[in-house]
């Protein structure tokens, strides 16, 4: 029998995470999706430390729409942390999931934000 979801998506995980990896100058934006919401970070692999986070989820996060459209609104809003934590480069993580829906939609907020990768 094949693999389930969960183990195909956990195998190209770690397939892009060999080739991959942040720096404090320039953090790895990894992405996680979940039927009800969507989460970005910005990671330092050498430290392991988080140094900005931005969710769907957040408290203080008003977006109204689709879920795509929230997707691009947490995409602006890492940006945003992130030029305020003086970072203006990352290394994207797709986190296993294609780069397509609400994974590009984020990535197009945060590049629109003005982060580049």
């Amino acid at each position: 029998m094949g693999l389930t979801k969960l183990e195909r998506r956990q195998r190209i995980k770690r397939r892009i995470r060999k080739r991959i990896s942040g720096t404090a100058q320039m953090p790895r934006l990894c992405v996680f999706r979940s039927n009800l919401a969507i989460y970005a970070q910005l990671v330092d692999d050498k430290t392991g430390k988080t140094l900005v986070a931005a969710s769907s989820m957040e408290k203080d996060f008003k977006a109204a729409g689709s879920k795509t459209e929230i997707s691009h609104q947490v995409g602006k809003a890492i940006a945003q942390k992130a030029k305020a934590a003086g970072i203006e480069a990352v290394v994207f993580d797709r986190g296993g999931y294609l780069y397509h829906g609400r994974v590009k939609s984020l990535a197009e907020g945060a590049r629109e934000g003005g982060l580049k990768f």
